[in-house]
């Protein structure tokens, strides 16, 4: 695959990036993509390696190693070296159905399972998937295909994140009618909502929409199934049901002050800002806004640095972000071996804009909340941190041990929590009398995505619980092999 020598010939060159002061006084996606001749060498830098580790998709020690919906790396990094990007396309939407989303926001496992940064750098996989697709609608490749036969049963998929989507994509194609049901105003889940639009633009997730829908999918925005729409009525519609509602119970934090004027949920504070960017540019108001405020975020993953990057083209004065956990090596640790997820120190956009617009790192490692302080109005003015040490509790894990003489205040006109999620809400759930697993998540069957109730599915976040934009891909494609069996007693789907 690629240039058989290709790995040792050219070196790894990923995009340009418009200039971090630059980007900050807009909300625009800020990569610049390689010229095609580059490209072409990128390819030819993945190597005949007879076991692509790239795409096996696997869990090893508890994180992803490799694709999770087996992308077909090696073959479309040989086509597009070769000039062939109409059929790296095709290879391409043959196991992804949204290479625009993963392209931009997936963390790359295949990367880190890469044979090439084995014992050096990794080929530029991700790049490569985000160029072809980009060139695919650029150049018309892509246009609406509906399925010339329906079958005559009827789907509904509860939640239009990517999983509803990627489930929704596929029982469409097999001919069964899909209706999508969001209780948001607008179809996307979080990849419309829940990241930065500099980060994903929603004319990308638009374009996709609008794909879907001329290929015969019903999308229906502004009603949440359990309140708006009865399960009764969504049972008595629908052959079957899947459930696609990601895990949007928000983990609080549970220390004095936490009701101070000035707290909110990170979801809360990007959700806003997105839909005020999309109905008016931001001149409605109807957003929390960061300006001339000195921001503490609490939480270190990919949702704390949309809040780094967020408040500061707001315009805010300050930015910290507050990291509970070490901080991590520049390189693997013997205990971290390839072909695992490299857990070494990542400078996403977030922190680099800060450091260039404040001269530092915004991030604190191996620092606890103990209290978030206020004036007599209720006001949030500042955070009171302590560093901790991770020390053995004896009973074979390390817990957070407080180290005395490290408190300090830091001065907050608001605080932002970042910090995960714990399952599904409960609502449409407890309707419909679907079981969980000890994590609260939606419980099936080891390997399957039906729920206790008859004709019920789950899939996504919902099911395995937060993870990432490409295993909600996988799943959703999983569960729709699932339900076409179900439906119709036939062969899975590819």
């Amino acid at each position: 695959m690629g240039k058989a020598t290709g790995f040792m010939e050219y070196q790894r060159e990923v995009p340009g990036e418009i200039q971090p002061l630059d980007r900050i006084t807009t909300w625009n996606e800020f990569s610049i993509p390689l010229d095609e001749e580059k490209l072409k060498l990128q390819g030819a830098r993945c190597m005949d390696c007879g076991t692509p580790f790239c795409h096996a998709g696997r869990m090893l020690s508890g994180m992803a190693s490799g694709c999770p919906v087996h992308n077909l790396i090696p073959e479309w990094n040989d086509l597009v070296y070769r000039g062939n990007w109409k059929e790296a396309l095709k290879r391409l939407h043959k196991r992804n159905n949204f290479p625009e989303f993963t392209g931009r926001v997936c963390p790359a496992p295949c990367e880190g399972a890469c044979t090439v940064g084995k014992d050096g750098s990794p080929v530029t996989i991700k790049n490569i998937e985000k160029s072809i697709i980009d060139r695919g609608f650029a150049e018309g490749w892509i246009a609406p295909e509906a399925p010339e036969m329906r079958t005559g049963r009827k789907v509904a998929v509860v939640g239009s994140g990517p999983a509803g989507l990627a489930c929704a994509d596929q029982l469409n194609q097999a001919g069964h009618t899909v209706t999508v049901y969001e209780r948001a105003d607008r179809i996307g889940g979080l990849l419309m909502y829940g990241i930065p639009n500099m980060k994903l633009d929603k004319s990308i997730v638009q374009r996709r929409v609008d794909l879907l829908a001329a290929e015969g999918i019903t999308f229906v925005t502004g009603v949440e199934v359990g309140k708006d729409l009865s399960t009764e009525e969504l049972m008595a519609e629908y052959d079957a049901v899947v459930l696609c509602g990601g895990s949007t119970k928000a983990r609080d934090l549970a220390v004095e002050g936490r009701e101070l004027d000035g707290v909110y949920q990170a979801m809360d504070f990007l959700t806003q800002n997105t839909r005020s960017l999309l109905d008016s540019g931001l001149e409605d108001g109807r957003y929390i806004s960061a300006k001339d405020k000195d921001v503490v975020v609490i939480g270190g993953g990919d949702t704390g640095t949309d809040c780094v990057a967020t408040a500061i083209r707001h315009g805010c004065r300050s930015v910290i972000q507050l990291e509970i956990m070490p901080k991590p090596p520049l390189t693997r640790l013997p205990g971290n071996p390839w072909p695992e997820w490299p857990k070494v120190l990542k400078t996403d956009y977030g922190q680099t804009e800060a450091i260039r617009l404040f001269g530092e790192d915004p991030r604190r490692y191996q620092v606890s909340t103990k209290r978030i302080v206020g004036d007599e109005s209720g006001r949030i003015t500042g955070i009171l941190t302590v560093e901790i040490e991770w020390k053995d509790s004896g009973q074979g894990r390390l817990v957070p041990v407080e180290v005395p003489g490290t408190e300090r205040l830091l001065p907050a006109d608001m605080v932002l929590l970042a910090l995960g999620f714990t399952g599904p809400e409960d609502g449409l759930l407890g309707q419909l009398g679907i079981q969980r697993d000890e994590r609260s998540n939606v419980k099936t069957a080891e390997g399957s995505y039906s729920t206790n109730a008859e004709g019920v599915f789950a899939a996504g976040d919902m099911r395995r619980g937060q993870s990432l934009v490409v295993w909600a891909i996988r799943e959703g494609r999983e569960a729709a092999k699932e339900v076409h069996r179900y439906l119709l007693k036939e062969p899975a789907l590819v």
